[in-house]
């Protein structure tokens, strides 16, 4: 396999396939990355970057410039509790030859006999941040959607899943490999900033599928803080620009009175998306 590196070739016998990259709100990437440090996953290998990655800049310190830096694609094994897990991480999106990218990952998988491949990604909807994310599924084989199901994920009848976490599955698919998405819900009003509550809800379920526990009191501790910094910034917006954000509030305070609203108000999503970016430049300009 070209542009692959295994420094090592552990020994699997039917191991599930993680994969992840940075998408809205970091839910796949903080979901992998989390699972992997839990875990104590041991790094065995990596698909060289030069074919899906170019750079345009290096970084200067103490006026010296330093070395290139690719993004990683690495990938990462653990055994434990009769269970075992392939993880792949990347740490950006391609920039050009993504459907390469996955198979060369499917590649390996298929090689150390992945039963089955798990991707993570964001649902951005109309919900309060302070509420539950609620757990969208889509998988390659409509008979393994029942298993999603029972673990409290509601089918994503319509729709699509952008990026490599769900092309992924689109390859593995083609390759009749099983497998699914789990999309952890957001609010619309918070894809630009990470969601460690909705990677959390998604790491929940996977780890009741496959039968594992780990610790999640640092994603938790993570969430309240995200949570109450997003209280403070409304309360602030509500302090501020009271009547110019009328609107804007109006949508938040319906938001949290009840479950979910299809269309916020008169607004329209993109205009919702307006108002929030109109406001955040205010404050970045006065904070600058």
């Amino acid at each position: 396999m070209e542009a692959v590196r295994l420094y090592e070739e552990p020994q699997l016998k039917r191991p599930s396939l993680i994969a992840a990259w940075p998408g809205m709100g970091g839910v796949a990437i903080i979901a992998a990355e989390y699972l992997r440090d839990k875990l104590g996953a041991e790094e065995f290998g990596e698909i060289e970057p030069y074919d899906f990655f170019d750079l345009s800049a290096v970084s200067i310190r103490d006026h010296v410039v330093e070395e290139p830096q690719f993004p990683g694609s690495k990938f990462y094994f653990w055994q434990g509790e009769g269970k075992e897990l392939i993880i792949f991480i990347g740490e950006a999106q391609p920039l050009t030859k993504g459907y390469r990218l996955a198979n060369l990952i499917l590649d390996v998988a298929q090689r150390l006999n992945a039963k089955m491949v798990y991707t993570f990604a964001a649902a951005p909807s109309h919900v309060h941040h302070s509420k539950r994310p609620r757990i969208l599924g889509a998988t390659t084989h409509a008979r393994l959607m029942a298993t999603l199901s029972r673990n409290d994920v509601t089918p994503m009848d319509v729709g699509s899943i952008s990026g490599m976490n769900g092309l992924l599955l689109g390859v593995a698919k083609e390759r009749n490999m099983r497998g699914g998405c789990l999309l952890g819900e957001i609010p619309v009003y918070t894809t630009h900033i990470p969601n460690p509550k909705s990677s959390r809800a998604v790491l929940e379920v996977l780890t009741k599928i496959l039968g594992i526990e780990i610790d999640f009191s640092d994603l938790d501790s993570w969430a309240r803080e995200t949570e109450e910094e997003i209280a403070k910034n409304i309360a602030f917006l509500r302090e501020a620009h009271g009547e110019e954000a009328k609107r804007l509030l109006d949508y938040f305070d319906q938001l949290k009175e009840q479950a979910e609203v299809q269309e916020p108000l008169e607004m329209s999503t993109e205009e919702l998306l307006r108002e929030v970016e109109r406001f955040l430049k205010g404050e970045r300009r006065k904070e600058g």
